[in-house]
């Protein structure tokens, strides 16, 4: 599972190189290959249109010439190449959701084809296309895009691409509703007729989190309903009611979250997610100041690496042969009622020497000095609030193992029988 941050806010498209080193001095490694921001679904929708200034722009309208996306595209590319960054996944240019215009499926066809030519030359094996739409009742949905998207896919297998559809918002009158791919079920169809008509897996699906929160839905039950076609997340988060890229848990209304962020994770946790996290926070980069913006960069990139971490959390517990725990409280219990069955620890510890040769939840409550009898390979899993304190602590003793945090905050289920002596 890798981390990909999108540009917007933070790489410029003309003058990409602070942006391009603020991300690199972040820790990230990866960029995502937002094509739509050099023919914006704005440009789109004014395409044509009596009184477009076409000689107002710095570089020419792609809209106006598919076949100019390279010219513009290849030097960004050589400069993220050139400071070592990936662009594992693409976005295709796009419609407004609320868009009018019924006359330009053969331009995004167009600058379809042309965004795949790239990937294939960046080594990029994902692009985003969302359906086309506009001008479709819902009965004639399903035929438009089919045709859409097969017309796409021999380039996509020259390229070694695979094409991602994408849960949508549909815009009417100023009010955003469930559109195309909204509905889980309506998706995996798709994507699966799609691949039996393309003879080969050539499509899959990619989960924009934001729009799961606006059309309200219940993102653990979206997770498992698409399962192993999600190849790609969008992480962003909003009001629940207006188009914007927060960073995760950063919007909170009435003091709590408002996006389901413990039905994602269980969602993706539950159907072995492992593959591409994009980070979209444009809308919070745009109110910072650009001189902080590094430090934004290095807060986005703690925020990916949380949710690969949590996501990841049973991969990580079937990573080890055998495993101890260090702490016999709460998130120990959780621990227990929820994986210790698949994952049964040898034994755990404590520092309370009050707990020391009981049992807690079937286990044996050792003193930390018994850790120092453990073989080199298990892993110690610290159950308790005060990780990187205990971690030290351990490693000040001289313990080589390899070791975790655990955390209770995302379990498949909690256990509300606290104990009284807490953690």
């Amino acid at each position: 599972m890798d981390i990909i941050c999108a540009p917007s806010g933070i790489v410029g498209t003309v003058r990409p190189a602070q942006g391009i080193a603020d991300v690199i001095r972040a820790g990230f490694q990866n960029l995502f290959l937002d094509v739509s921001r050099f023919c914006s679904p704005e440009e789109l929708e004014t395409m044509g249109l009596p009184g477009k200034a076409a000689g107002s722009r710095t570089r020419p309208l792609i809209s106006e010439n598919p076949d100019s996306l390279p010219t513009v595209m290849n030097p960004i590319l050589a400069q993220y190449q050139k400071a070592g960054l990936s662009t594992p996944v693409a976005l295709a240019p796009y419609q407004l959701p609320g868009t009018k215009r019924t006359d330009l499926t053969p331009l995004l066809a167009g600058l379809s084809r042309e965004s795949i030519r790239l990937c294939g030359q960046a080594g990029c094996g994902f692009i985003i296309i969302r359906p086309v739409f506009s001008g479709l009742s819902r009965g004639e949905a399903w035929q438009a895009n089919r045709d859409f998207y097969l017309s796409l896919a021999p380039l996509a297998g020259d390229n070694h691409v695979q094409i991602l559809l994408e849960n949508q918002c549909h815009d009417q009158n100023g009010h955003l509703i469930r559109g195309i791919c909204s509905d889980p079920g309506e998706a995996a169809a798709w994507v699966d007729r799609l691949n039996e008509a393309a003879g080969e897996e050539r499509f899959g699906f990619c989960m924009d989190v934001g729009a799961c929160s606006i059309c309200g839905q219940n993102m653990q039950a979206f997770a498992h309903v698409l399962d192993r076609r999600i190849k790609a997340v969008i992480l962003r988060d909003n009001d629940g009611h207006r188009e914007s890229s927060l960073l995760p848990f950063t919007y909170s209304g009435f003091e709590r979250s408002g996006t389901d962020w413990l039905g994602l994770i269980r969602g993706l946790r539950g159907i072995g997610f492992d593959g591409h996290l994009i980070l979209d926070f444009s809308t919070t980069a745009a109110g910072f100041s650009p001189l902080l913006r590094p430090q934004l960069l290095q807060l986005a990139k703690a925020t990916g690496e949380y949710f690969q971490w949590q996501i990841g959390m049973e991969n990580l517990l079937k990573a080890y042969k055998a495993r101890v725990l260090f702490g016999a409280g709460n998130m120990c219990r959780n621990y227990m009622k929820c994986y210790g069955k698949t994952y049964p620890p040898l034994f755990t510890c404590d520092n309370n020497p009050k707990l020391w040769g009981t049992r807690f939840e079937g286990l044996e409550v050792k003193s930390p000095e018994s850790l120092r009898d453990l073989p080199a390979d298990c892993a110690v899993f610290i159950c308790n609030v005060y990780y990187r304190e205990i971690q030290q602590q351990l490693r000040e003793m001289g313990l080589t193992n390899p070791m975790e945090f655990f955390s209770d905050e995302f379990m498949p289920s909690f256990y509300f029988d606290r104990l009284e002596r807490g953690e």
